[in-house]
């Protein structure tokens, strides 16, 4: 990843990245101190949940959603990535937290 040129740090933390071995593959994020590096995390956390939300309201503001059953499936589908993102949340609070 960090030999793309392309992709920076601030643009994986832009893009809701919020691994820490993903993360660590940039220098830049492993010479930070743990209390940066979670603030890094944290906002990543954040963004992803702000994108995965925009989906779920693209999905949701279909013309004629009701006619449209397959759509349900996509909304349980990003809202079960949105409740595995709240559970990564509370366990990277407690992993930083030590």
């Amino acid at each position: 990843m960090s030999s793309n040129k392309f992709f920076t740090l601030e643009k994986a933390v832009l893009l809701g990245e919020y691994n820490s071995k993903v993360l660590s593959q940039f220098p830049e994020f492993k010479s930070l101190s743990r209390h940066a590096q979670f603030q890094l995390i944290d906002e990543a956390l954040h963004n992803k949940e702000k994108h995965l939300w925009k989906q779920w309201a693209d999905i949701n503001n279909q013309l004629n959603f009701s006619k449209k059953p397959y759509l349900a499936e996509g909304l349980k589908n990003v809202q079960n990535q949105i409740d595995e993102l709240h559970g990564d949340m509370e366990r990277l609070l407690l992993e930083y937290s030590k």
